[in-house]
């Protein structure tokens, strides 16, 4: 595990994550796309709209069909209608969420490779069908629920996103409570506070895990930032920590790939 390189030819990679709730403009990729999961959301509802709104294309992953119509198609709500496809093996879909997607045009596919997870199947569909191209992708419900259950998304961070850059776009896990993704090894300069005088969406808590593997990492901005600090499971880890009030970019270098969280504002 060797210390963080300080040369120019470091990979620098920007972060605007603000820009996927608030709305606004995307990095480089074709959109955002959006991966409904099979966990509650109902208390966030007027949150996931917006969301719903922001994305180009919006996928369930087969149980979370059901999480939207109860949300909004069941009580006569048609904001939530517009989903293009639910895939899965379909174990848990429901038939009368099914039926009502179905009549709206919503392409159903039944996948049912018992080596992959549902999450999994989204965001191969979506890759295959935009070709290559990079798109961003944002599942709800990422993480919350059963602990393996939150694990397996942590893990699907790493295993879809392979290789040293984000060549098929980026991925996140959103939650009512945070949002979090994985951070390659490189510097990352993460916007937390806008300039354009827009809502500020995410609040102070901060963590960075090395779930991975163990690694170094140098931070700026944070309330305890750190230089060259090793950081490992079973040593020193970096979670509760603070944004400044003043800071309006986190800047996090790091020798492996380490997943960064960020609480959402009013959060607790």
């Amino acid at each position: 595990m060797g210390a963080i390189d300080e040369s120019p030819d470091m990979e620098v990679f920007e972060w605007c994550p603000g820009a996927l709730i608030r709305g606004g403009p995307q990095r480089e990729s074709t959109g955002l796309a959006l991966i409904v999961l099979n966990q509650p959301f109902e208390d966030n509802l007027a949150a996931i709209r917006q969301l719903w709104n922001n994305a180009s294309v919006r996928i369930a992953a087969d149980g979370g069909a059901n999480r939207l119509y109860d949300a909004a198609g069941k009580h006569g709500d048609p904001s939530l209608d517009a989903l293009c496809v639910i895939i899965g093996d379909l174990d848990s879909l429901r038939p009368e969420t099914r039926a009502y997607y179905e009549s709206r045009r919503t392409r159903v596919i039944q996948d049912p490779d018992q080596y992959s997870t549902d999450f999994g199947k989204a965001v191969h569909h979506i890759r295959q069908t935009h070709s290559g191209r990079p798109v961003d992708m944002l599942a709800i419900g990422g993480l919350g629920g059963r602990v393996d259950q939150g694990l397996s998304q942590i893990h699907h961070l790493y295993l879809l996103q392979p290789g040293p850059r984000y060549a098929d776009g980026r991925l996140y896990l959103y939650s009512a409570e945070s949002l979090t993704f994985l951070l390659k090894p490189g510097r990352h300069r993460i916007r937390v506070r806008g300039d354009d005088g827009g809502e500020d969406v995410f609040g102070k808590h901060v963590g960075i895990l090395p779930v991975g593997r163990p690694c170094r990492i140098t931070t700026r901005g944070l309330e305890w930032d750190v230089t060259d600090w090793e950081t490992g499971f079973g040593g020193n880890v970096s979670t509760s920590n603070h944004v400044r009030p003043e800071t309006r970019v986190v800047e996090v270098e790091t020798t492996e790939d380490v997943v960064f969280t960020i609480a959402l504002r009013g959060a607790a």
